[in-house]
């Protein structure tokens, strides 16, 4: 399985997110960590997990842990290094996970680099957005993109191999050629993985504000779809393949955390809001500090924080399947369906299968389906077919 461990702390928030995240003070971020490590510990399988994980067996093989936020960075570096002991006392960690923290520049430091490697960080995620400093200032971002070149350089001095850049496109402001620009000038300085998307205006935001009843103040359609296109001839011409919709990566170099959520393998997302996948259940964390940090001094932590819990149906699970599976550009194996549900996935899909394969939407690979070049361009709308409305889709 694959833990991710949620740390909701920035130095200011951006124009354009809508995660769960904000400013605190140090006091804040004291009490958050070390409720953190107790709910770290009281879900730990070591011991006998707790009833509503028993579906699972005690002493799972954590094979990925994700650190993300907010800002991880941001807090001080003897919290991240405290949590990966506590992570380790609690779980079995196989050898060799991989162990990513999301940290963005400007919060970063040459000694804290140093130490986050020393902890065990082996994978290090940055979040760059853009290497145009107008369009990095429109979005509300705290870093230039000098800042981010001297953490980047940073971060190989202190020995991390394996570096994601986060790059956005469609921003305010931004051209097809400044695109390219912050493309070729990314590529060049070698990170083994680029996760690139699209500028999403989400609603409670204050783009939503400025851009929500203004759309033509944005990039077009059009001009957004240029720009992804661009986005796979540059970084493929660099040496990059695109493994999913939206993440490139040099050879062996995949997010292995990333393809567990699209491959559906059970996670346990711990911290404030983060969500679960485990137990052919979905839940989450509460949104609620308050309330986090208290039940934080109770014996049953878990069970008081916990949300939204789903129960997912056999026909849930086949749906996720394909509409996850299919992100990937390998796409899905007819023999991971049946082995997973006990049936082929032609008695389900063959229908929508056959018409997309006519319609060029999807290509046979041999031993299943992925989706064509112009299947990934409608993305959105190919997979909300593989949705099940009442029973299933060839009935």
């Amino acid at each position: 399985m694959e833990l991710y461990l949620h740390i909701p702390f920035c130095a200011r928030k951006c124009g354009y997110c809508d995660f769960l995240s904000g400013p605190a003070d140090k006091e804040t971020q004291r009490q958050y960590m070390e409720a953190l490590f107790q709910e770290v510990r009281q879900v730990g399988q070591k011991s006998e997990p707790p009833p509503q994980y028993a579906k699972e067996p005690a002493g799972s093989r954590v094979t990925s842990v994700f650190i993300g936020g907010g800002t991880p960075s941001l807090v001080e570096p003897g919290w991240i290094e405290a949590l990966l002991a506590e992570i380790r006392a609690a779980f079995s960690l196989e050898e060799g996970a991989e162990i990513t923290l999301e940290a963005n520049p400007g919060t970063l430091s040459a000694q804290k680099l140093r130490r986050y490697r020393g902890a065990g960080i082996n994978r290090l995620s940055m979040g760059l957005q853009s290497m145009d400093n107008t369009e990095l200032e429109r979005i509300g971002r705290i870093h230039t993109r000098e800042e981010f070149l001297s953490n980047y350089y940073w971060a190989r001095e202190a020995g991390f191999s394996n570096i994601n850049v986060d790059l956005m496109s469609a921003l305010p402001g931004q051209t097809a050629l400044s695109w390219e620009e912050t493309l070729r000038q990314t590529a060049a300085l070698g990170p083994e993985h680029i996760s690139a998307y699209s500028l999403i205006v989400e609603e409670g935001t204050p783009f939503w504000e400025l851009y929500g009843s203004r759309p033509w103040l944005l990039p077009s359609e059009e001009e957004d779809r240029e720009m992804y296109h661009r986005t796979k001839t540059l970084l493929e011409a660099a040496g990059y393949e695109r493994y999913e919709i939206s993440n490139y990566a040099r050879p062996n170099a995949e997010c292995t955390h990333n393809i567990g959520y699209w491959t559906r393998i059970p996670y346990l997302g711990l911290g404030l809001g983060a969500s679960s996948f485990y137990g052919e259940q979905r839940f989450s964390n509460t949104r609620e500090m308050t309330r986090y940090l208290a039940a934080a001094k109770t014996e049953d932590m878990p069970e008081r924080i916990r949300e939204n819990t789903e129960f997912l149906t056999r026909q849930d699970a086949m749906e996720e399947f394909m509409f996850l599976g299919l992100r990937l550009t390998r796409g899905i194996r007819k023999e991971d369906f049946r082995r997973a549900f006990g049936q082929g996935v032609e008695e389900i899909y063959g229908t929508v299968l056959e018409r997309f394969t006519e319609q060029g939407l999807m290509l046979w690979t041999g031993e299943g389906w992925r989706l064509s070049e112009w299947g990934l361009d409608v993305s959105n709308t190919v997979l909300a077919e593989f949705l099940l409305d009442d029973g299933l889709k060839n009935g």
